[in-house]
């Protein structure tokens, strides 16, 4: 993607107040060729969303659909993460993930709302994440149906108190979700432990179908990293913005 109209993208730093958690938080938000504060926009939330834009050049490959697969343009809010407290807001057993959650809900949304003409239903509301940030976008939706209803999982990290989660849940019917996960993630190492992230995607989405969540689901040559979360990105997001 070495094409000049590819790279020239709008891509605006902002820092939001998360009384939440007691601290400010850091976005990067994206805005699509032909940007025009009177029209409205479906809107990308991303957690991990430094990564997103170094790593899985998401706004590159948003000019790419936009200019040449004739996507409708759309928005990209990337919230950026403390690595060293990641898991703390990301999985459900962290001591954060609450007030994270809260720190979505009522201000990076309500900010973005208020200084960007995004879409405010729920299908217009995309969440995406990659591993443990692809089942907190799960979670996130799943407590907030009001709000959400589309998420993307890269290789979602679906531990045992996630998979739990899920199974409580009477009636996910709301809920639309594109998950991929690659082939040799088998015996993949994180802070928490080793898992089987094969198995573990394939035990998800056994449960969201149960319980009346569509979902387009995918295992593919792939690793655990950007490399290759990357080049599933733009099918992803046209599944959900075409």
């Amino acid at each position: 993607m070495t094409d000049s109209r590819y790279l020239k993208r709008t891509i605006v730093k902002e820092e939001v107040d998360c009384n939440s958690l007691g601290e400010k938080r850091k976005l990067r938000i994206y805005l699509p060729p032909g940007y025009n504060e009177i029209l409205s926009y479906p809107v990308v939330y991303c957690q991990d969303g430094e990564e997103f834009f170094n790593f899985g050049r998401i706004a590159t490959l948003a000019n790419q659909l936009i200019l040449d697969e004739g996507i409708e343009p759309f928005i990209i809010v990337g919230i950026e993460v403390d690595v060293s407290v990641r898991t703390e807001e990301y999985a459900p057993f962290g001591n954060r993930f609450e007030a994270y959650s809260t720190c979505i809900t009522e201000e990076i949304i309500p900010f973005v709302e208020r200084n960007y003409p995004v879409r405010r239903e729920p299908d217009q509301r995309v969440l995406a994440g990659d591993s443990l940030g692809g089942s907190f976008s799960l979670h996130l939706a799943m407590k907030n149906r009001q709000l959400f209803s589309k998420i993307i999982s890269l290789s979602g990290a679906f531990y045992d108190a996630s998979l739990e989660l899920i199974a409580a849940e009477k009636d996910l019917s709301t809920l639309s979700l594109y998950m991929i996960v690659g082939l040799q993630e088998q015996q993949y190492t994180t802070d928490t432990g080793t898992y089987n992230f094969v198995d573990l995607n394939r035990r998800a989405k056994e449960l969201l179908e149960e319980r009346g969540a569509k979902v387009r689901y995918y295992e593919k040559d792939g690793q655990h990293l950007w490399g290759f979360w990357q080049k599933e990105l733009p099918e992803a997001l046209v599944y959900f913005l075409e």
